[in-house]
């Protein structure tokens, strides 16, 4: 995870966090623009992010839970004023885009593989998001209202030639997905924390719930192809997953809601 040293605190920053970050080392963190995020250098470590108010109140709730299960973050603070701050404990070891996880391809898709369904066949009860699927399908239907499309989503041989193609794709595969898995909803590289090759948390949960597991199927798919800058692993990483809870034609469906964002 890219950290860029900041030679002092941000003028918006709330005065709860900066006795925190006061005779620490502060970096920015960030890697989208909707939000701000900022590693503190203190003990074993600590991010701090902002977002627009009410944005970060459901990745808040799956942090806990995800904690609860041992997979995630500690929630330390959650402030909902002007904007949106939310500070967690960090998780020890390094995301999966560190030097030496790259270096070792097929090791990092399998381990991807292998703790992907280690949390698919986490109990989620009681989790705050019940059926995320319903929301996903809702999202893709408003932004293909609002003309949104987006195919590099697309990878390897399959594709849509257009946004009406891509609709008619997901309009008639949306049946089939289902809500029975615990999701991470956004399952890349960055996202999973690896020490010493073993799972040690995952972060970024603001899109989990319990969903099809296609959904971060797709994502494992594409992240891998994405990040290593080839399609030759996305194979591999069906089977290591075990393809026995795959159907490939519902990561065409995937990919045809992921096109409208």
């Amino acid at each position: 995870m890219k950290k860029a040293l900041l030679s002092k605190i941000p003028d918006k920053m709330p005065r709860e966090f900066r006795r925190l970050i006061a005779a620490s080392r502060l970096y920015d963190s960030s890697s989208s623009p909707e939000a701000n995020v900022w590693f503190i250098d203190r003990g074993d470590g600590f991010y701090l992010k902002c977002a627009a108010r009410g944005t970060l109140e459901k990745e808040c709730r799956m942090t806990e839970f995800f904690h609860r299960k041992g997979l995630g973050a500690e929630v330390l603070e959650y402030i909902s004023a002007d904007a949106d701050w939310l500070l967690t404990a960090a998780v020890p070891g390094e995301d999966c885009l560190y030097e030496g996880h790259l270096a070792q391809p097929k090791r990092l898709c399998d381990t991807l593989a292998a703790a992907l369904r280690k949390l698919h066949e986490t109990d989620h009860s009681g989790c705050p998001v019940w059926d995320r699927t319903a929301d996903y399908l809702a999202a893709a239907e408003k932004n293909y209202r609002a003309g949104k499309y987006d195919p590099s989503f697309f990878t390897g041989n399959f594709s849509c030639r257009s946004a009406k193609e891509a609709y008619s794709l997901l309009s008639a595969g949306k049946s089939a997905l289902q809500s029975r898995v615990l999701l991470h909803g956004d399952y890349c590289l960055p996202n999973i924390i690896l020490k010493d090759w073993k799972l040690s948390g995952m972060i970024d949960v603001g899109c989990g719930g319990v969903g099809d597991r296609h959904i971060d199927l797709f994502w494992g798919v594409w992240t891998l192809a994405y990040n290593l800058k080839t399609d030759r692993y996305g194979e591999r990483f069906l089977d290591a997953y075990g393809r026995d809870r795959v159907d490939v034609p519902l990561l065409q469906v995937i990919a045809a809601a992921e096109a409208f964002g």
